[in-house]
């Protein structure tokens, strides 16, 4: 079970309390104040991780509490500091705060509502709203505090004055943190395939990348994004991601299109993969159409986007009238054709890759550059494109 979005409650560790002691010894009956100060309660801390895929272990342990820090003892004796929960998440998580869910009440009545006749809303988390956005994990190592420890409490070794020589007043360690939050993970990759199903994405990326995904002559074989690594000259690399098929109607979260067009917004490049023999019994050209109004409407970040046209089962006899058309239509429009199952025209397109993916890594250190001479501290130039 694929899981990339994930609600989550974190609980900071308590502040240990300070200590009201007082010095006893042998010769010593009525010594000073000596309590010590309470230790400080633990972080919790999401941290990227390249070894983790997927926020599986958080959905079956959605529970994250650090452990509080100790109680303040007597001759000054302070409580130890809990260690800091880092919980490790997917490279490219994104961090929500989530509204606290109201508490189950087993004895209130059900409501009584009328029959509708509107189709009932999925069962699933609610979508976010860019304002809860806290945290953008992009980067292998970026860490983000959700919840800070609690301060631990002073002993009465503080309080003493001339005046108060035995003060047995102390102060109690602070709560820590607790909230609630939605994790999103979106797949980070230079380049990502659009298309319908059956259009031949997974061959694809079987055979530009040392990737497996499921294959099948059935539509929908995919329902999950995986990313490739493809090996170029010069012995760089790149990395492409296959998102799962989507259908009109996706940017209404139809056939699970949120779930799918969220993991495209981290793509830099798009390669709008075609049936190009229409195969299916659609329109290649209605399938282009279709699709870049789905991206459009789902976010127009997206249309803005460079893309290029992936012409794939060109070994049919169909394709060549469809790709003379294509040439007509959009003649400002690269158009790659390819047989991904034979293997033909896979260099072109990996010729390509490397090339868009190196004019984009360019402009990127260029920003960076600008940026830097700006005095703009505390930029992250975010995930390679191309190493």
């Amino acid at each position: 079970m694929f899981i990339d979005r994930v609600r989550i409650h974190a609980k900071a560790g308590d502040g240990g309390d300070g200590s009201a002691s007082f010095r006893r010894e042998k010769f010593i009956p009525k010594g000073g104040p000596d309590g010590g100060d309470g230790g400080d309660g633990g972080d919790v801390i999401l941290r990227a991780d390249n070894h983790v895929d997927q926020l599986a272990n958080l959905f079956f342990e959605p529970i994250l509490k650090a452990k509080p820090g100790g109680k303040g003892s007597f001759r000054q004796r302070h409580g130890k500091s809990a260690p800091d929960l880092v919980v490790p998440v997917p490279v490219g998580t994104l961090v929500y705060r989530f509204p606290t869910p109201e508490p189950h009440d087993p004895f209130a009545e059900p409501p009584e509502d009328e029959p509708s006749q509107e189709p009932r809303a999925k069962k699933g988390l609610p979508d976010p709203t860019p304002d809860d956005l806290v945290a953008d994990l992009d980067r292998v190592g970026a860490e983000f505090i959700i919840c800070h420890g609690g301060k631990g409490g002073r002993g009465n070794i503080h309080f003493k004055s001339s005046r108060n020589q035995a003060p047995r007043r102390f102060t109690e360690g602070t709560e820590g943190e607790e909230a609630w939050f939605l994790l999103e993970m979106r797949s980070i990759a230079f380049a990502g395939l659009v298309g319908y199903p059956n259009a031949g994405k997974s061959t694809l990326l079987r055979a530009i990348s040392r990737a497996h995904p499921k294959v099948g002559s059935y539509a929908f074989t995919t329902r999950h994004p995986q990313v490739g690594v493809v090996d170029l000259d010069d012995y760089r690399k790149t990395t492409v991601a296959d998102i799962p098929g989507l259908i009109e109607g996706a940017h209404e979260n139809r056939g699970l299109g949120h779930q799918f067009l969220r993991h495209v917004m981290r793509c830099a490049y798009l390669l709008m993969v075609l049936d190009m023999a229409g195969s299916e019994g659609r329109s290649p050209l209605d399938d282009l159409k279709a699709l870049r109004k789905e991206l459009e409407l789902y976010n127009p970040e997206l249309a803005a986007r460079p893309w290029c046209i992936v012409a794939n089962k060109m070994d049919m006899p169909e394709a060549t009238a469809h790709m003379k058309t294509f040439k007509k239509k959009y003649p400002g429009i690269t158009i790659l054709p390819i047989c991904a199952e034979l293997g033909e025209g896979i260099p072109e397109l990996k010729a390509f890759l490397q090339e868009k993916a190196e004019e984009e890594e360019e402009k990127r250190k260029a920003a960076a550059k600008e940026l830097d001479s700006s005095n703009i501290s505390g930029l992250s130039s975010g995930t390679p494109l191309i190493y």
